[in-house]
């Protein structure tokens, strides 16, 4: 993939009718939204960024779309032991592009819907869209990978055997006895 930076906006609609492939990189570090999400990644060649590959170009019916492809490196926390782990995030997206809620609504399922106000897209904010869209909700390191885990089976091997839990009394026995009572 080329590491020349992507434009921040185009006109989607033309770039479609022209049948144009883009293909380059968007700074991590311009992504204000998706930063909140991932702890900062330390690269030797300066700014962490995020590969990306377009196509855009009509369906059968004319409808302007584009169809894209990302990669990018970043380091999330894990939500086991709380430590940086290191994420490859992959999207591949066909979006439709609309000036109006009308036109969204009129897209086939297979189609995401991509508001372009005045005939204008900001690539940078689609590509962000798409990387939240693909940061996993839980991250964790692989089960063998992650301190906690071997923290956690090294409690449970020292345990003497199986936990078991009192009884607890059933709230609804005393109602037992009273179905069992005729008058």
């Amino acid at each position: 993939m080329s590491n020349t930076e992507l434009p921040k906006t185009v006109d989607p609609y033309r770039l479609a009718e022209q049948r144009t492939e883009l293909e380059g990189v968007v700074p991590l570090s311009a992504l204000s939204r998706f930063l909140e999400c991932t702890l900062p990644v330390e690269t030797s060649n300066g700014d962490a960024v995020c590969h990306v590959k377009l196509i855009f170009g009509q369906d059968g019916e004319r409808r302007r779309l584009v169809e894209g492809e990302l990669e990018a490196v970043v380091v999330l926390e894990c939500q086991r032991c709380m430590k940086p782990m290191s994420a490859t995030l992959l999207s591949e997206f066909r979006l439709g592009f609309v000036t109006s809620d009308k036109q969204a609504q009129q897209l086939p399922k297979d189609l995401e819907p991509y508001l372009a106000e005045d005939f204008t897209a900001n690539l940078w904010t689609l590509i962000e869209d798409e990387l939240l869209l693909v940061v996993p909700p839980f991250p964790k390191h692989e089960r063998e990978e992650c301190s906690a885990s071997a923290a956690l089976e090294e409690l449970e091997s020292d345990s003497s055997g199986p936990i078991t839990e009192e009884p607890k009394d059933n709230p609804f026995s005393a109602l037992a006895g009273l179905k069992t009572k005729k008058h």
